[in-house]
């Protein structure tokens, strides 16, 4: 399943994203991975999470390369129970164009590999309302 986190640049989401990984961490039995475009703001994630900045990754430019090594992370490590990416719209060329398709992928991807993924997205809630599979958080 794919849960939304909507709001305005500045709002807080990604604190409320670290806070809520901070709190699944304690509660899962597989791994947390938070990913973020850049190091800022890693240091507050607990020291349990797999913190992947994707600066470090220029490789990844798209979606169709983005969630090739979203699959490429859950083959490498069945373990994985939880995945928070943070500020979705910096990263490779997702848009709020692409957005409904980028989600659709990552509901493939959740329901193939039992993942639950916790994505942040800087824009007006009226703006992806109308996004099927998801739940907004």
């Amino acid at each position: 399943m794919v849960n939304l986190l909507i709001g305005q640049k500045g709002s807080g989401k990604t604190q409320k994203m670290i806070d809520l990984a901070n709190a699944k961490v304690k509660d899962c039995n597989g791994n947390v991975v938070f990913i973020k475009k850049t190091h800022r703001d890693t240091a507050s994630v607990s020291f349990d999470i797999r913190t992947i900045c994707l600066d470090d990754m220029p490789a990844i430019s798209n979606t169709d390369a983005y969630i090739g090594f979203l699959y490429g992370m859950s083959s490498a490590n069945h373990d994985i129970e939880c995945v928070f990416i943070d500020a979705l719209l910096k990263h490779a060329d997702v848009t709020l164009e692409t957005l409904p398709s980028f989600v659709a992928k990552l509901n493939k991807l959740a329901s193939e590999c039992d993942i639950q993924f916790y994505v942040s997205v800087s824009a007006d809630p009226a703006d992806v309302a109308g996004i099927e599979g998801c739940n907004l958080i």
